[in-house]
């Protein structure tokens, strides 16, 4: 599927496609990285992750993803470097730091019917496509070291010039650094970082 990896896919979890190859393809690892994996699904960019950083947290809402992800880190004898947990974005870390935090957010807009189902869940954004997006916004900051680094995964169906904004409002700063045109949208991998003492001075003017 990716790599060398081997991946079972659970009916109830999210097929790795576009959008998370994008994520994988860019995935510049340090030896000395923390990686926290936020909706890991079948696990895939924690295991990625884990060929060379330090520590990898990954988390899901989804238990089904939960499962298939501890699956898939045996499968891959990632196992031992992995720690998978349950639950809403950055509950399961409470106060924990990391160099590098990862996430291929639900990015779709979609209507109060859709997104009952778990594997729903992961791709349905609420009506703008950025009810996830934003709330992972807010909350980054806290989790991330000094000197670390965000990538998220978007569509331009979800405004990519808000999230860059909003990345900027809490004091990091977001550019586009790799894109994939899929049918009717444009995937795009944004990496964000905290501002430099210049730059948080224009933000403050």
């Amino acid at each position: 599927m990716y790599d060398d990896l081997r991946l079972q896919i659970h009916k109830n979890v999210y097929e790795p496609a576009e959008d998370t190859f994008l994520a994988a393809d860019n995935l510049s690892i340090k030896k000395n990285d923390t990686v926290l994996d936020v909706g890991t699904g079948c696990g895939i960019l924690a295991i990625l992750a884990a060929k060379k950083a330090k520590k990898i947290v990954a988390v899901d809402t989804n238990p089904h993803a939960v499962h298939c992800a501890k699956r898939n880190a045996i499968i891959n004898k990632m196992a031992e470097k992995i720690d998978i947990r349950e639950g809403d974005l950055f509950q399961p870390v409470k106060a924990e730091r990391f160099s590098l935090i990862v996430f291929n957010a639900p990015y779709l807009p979609s209507t109060p019917a859709e997104g009952k189902s778990w594997l729903d869940k992961a791709w349905v954004g609420g009506p703008t496509g950025r009810q996830l997006i934003e709330r992972f916004i807010a909350e980054a900051p806290r989790h991330l070291s000094k000197k670390g680094r965000i990538l998220l995964v978007q569509s331009s169906l979800a405004n990519i010039d808000e999230t860059l904004e909003e990345f900027r409002e809490v004091g990091l700063d977001a550019r586009v650094i790799a894109q994939k045109k899929v049918y009717f949208e444009t995937i795009v991998l944004i990496q964000a970082s905290h501002l430099s003492g210049n730059q948080r001075k224009e933000v403050s003017r």
